[in-house]
């Protein structure tokens, strides 16, 4: 486990060879657990080195939180190889919305990276090497890819049993499916599902500051550990890694609520006990 309460600096002069355990439920393959310098790295590709560090990313230093975002895009970065054939379904106009530095690197590194999205904003994506405008089951491309992944995209599936045939057609034997979403039973999640959609938007844009093209209406067909499992064990994947990821971002905007989210979890954290925002960061490998 990270130390529980580190010190800007400790969080980045801590052993690199140490392995990260994911902050709530997990099971992980081993080549695919994250170590302390993985999760280090893309940090530092979005802030910056300690003396660089803006407000909120000296907070989580001190605290020695690293988000759900750290988590998935280090994760990403660890599949993604010279000769990787990528897809990435939804991927609206980035690739890593927060962290257009590894965006950066990780389209140079991979041999192909096609982006799917039936929305216009596709066009607007500068890292994919092919966009495509279309939905999952429509793509039908000569090739097939090495890795796929669906980074807040889950949730807003309706037909999990086609989207997860479709990942199987798409993917090579051995191939990596990577989701990315909102945890069903978070209190975040929980008041989407409740609010009406036409006021989504408001709420996001408050918190957030997000665009209202990126809103989009939500299912959670998909969004337990349970669900993911079964639907990709009846479509052909097996799990190779999973983690539930502690969301302590809900009011980043406003620190003083934010110190509290960051305490509460430090705290929840002590006693072993999962934070209430949660995301979900699965691994789902096709068989033969």
């Amino acid at each position: 486990m990270l130390s529980p309460r580190p010190t800007s600096e400790t969080v980045f002069v801590q052993s690199h060879s140490r392995t990260v355990v994911a902050q709530t439920e997990q099971s992980a393959s081993p080549n695919l657990e994250l170590t302390q310098s993985e999760l280090i790295e893309v940090f530092r590709l979005k802030y910056g080195n300690p003396d660089q560090f803006g407000p909120n990313p000296r907070l989580w230093a001190r605290f020695g939180y690293f988000g759900p975002n750290e988590y998935y895009e280090a994760t990403v970065a660890k599949l993604v190889k010279a000769r990787t054939r990528w897809l990435d379904v939804g991927c609206g106009r980035h690739l890593f919305p927060w962290n257009p530095n590894l965006a950066d690197n990780l389209a140079l590194r991979c041999s192909l990276l096609v982006g799917l999205d039936p929305d216009a904003n596709v066009e607007d994506n500068r890292w994919v090497h092919e966009r495509v405008r279309a939905i999952l089951d429509d793509y039908r491309p000569e090739q097939h890819f090495d890795l796929v992944t669906l980074r807040m995209v889950a949730e807003h599936l309706t037909d999990p049993q086609a989207v997860v045939a479709s990942l199987k057609r798409l993917t090579i034997p051995g191939g990596r499916v990577v989701i990315y979403t909102v945890h069903k039973w978070s209190p975040a999640a929980l008041l989407a599902w409740l609010v009406p959609f036409r006021l989504h938007h408001v709420a996001k844009k408050l918190l957030w500051k997000t665009d209202e093209r990126d809103t989009f209406p939500v299912a959670y067909k998909m969004n337990t550990r349970r669900n993911l499992a079964r639907v990709f064990s009846k479509g052909g994947f097996r799990e190779i890694s999973f983690a539930g990821l502690a969301d302590c971002l809900l009011f980043a905007r406003f620190r003083a609520l934010h110190l509290l989210e960051l305490w509460l979890w430090r705290t929840l954290r002590f006693a072993r006990l999962d934070y209430p925002d949660r995301c979900l960061l699965g691994v789902y490998e096709r068989q033969e």
